[in-house]
């Protein structure tokens, strides 16, 4: 049995580099945006997408192939990455991060603002996924770093 690189040089619609290019990128902290991905479901993660991507490519027709393009490609395979990392991690926490990959994390700290320095940092102790109606919410716990007083807020996700 061929390895997956194998694979995907063996075929013409999913450029290898694209995919390795989107490994590198979504494992890798790049400047303001963090890997939302565990260490622990890299492996499997890449293994799993990119077989899955190699089956997607495999049922889509010779007229069909001809009129994806790269953007398309790329979209689909960031697509079957997410999809398929909800499926690997362990916890509730986890998957908020995968689904919301730009939205703050436990243990992130933030500096409250119109409160004086020494008093205005706080970390994210908890988070909390809530939904009401058609509305999604994020709602945050934080902990004062001085004080140790906990206070929260919320906010509304994208959807």
């Amino acid at each position: 049995m061929s390895t997956l690189d194998e694979k995907l040089k063996a075929q013409e619609l999913i450029d290898p580099e694209m995919v390795h290019a989107a490994f590198q990128f979504w494992f890798s902290d790049n400047e303001h945006i963090r890997s939302p991905f565990p260490t622990y479901i890299r492996e499997k993660l890449q293994a799993l997408a990119t077989q899955k991507m190699l089956d997607w490519g495999a049922q889509i027709s010779e007229k069909a192939k001809k009129e994806i393009n790269d953007e398309i490609l790329a979209e689909k395979f960031e697509e079957i990455i997410f999809e398929i990392a909800l499926n690997l991690v362990q916890t509730d926490d986890e998957k908020l991060t995968i689904r919301y990959p730009f939205i703050l994390r436990l243990g992130d700290t933030i500096k409250v603002k119109d409160v004086p320095e020494e008093t205005a940092l706080s970390r994210v102790k908890e988070r909390q996924y809530e939904k009401r109606g058609d509305q999604a919410f994020m709602k945050v716990t934080f902990e004062n770093a001085t004080s140790g007083e906990h206070w929260n807020t919320e906010f509304e996700l994208p959807e």
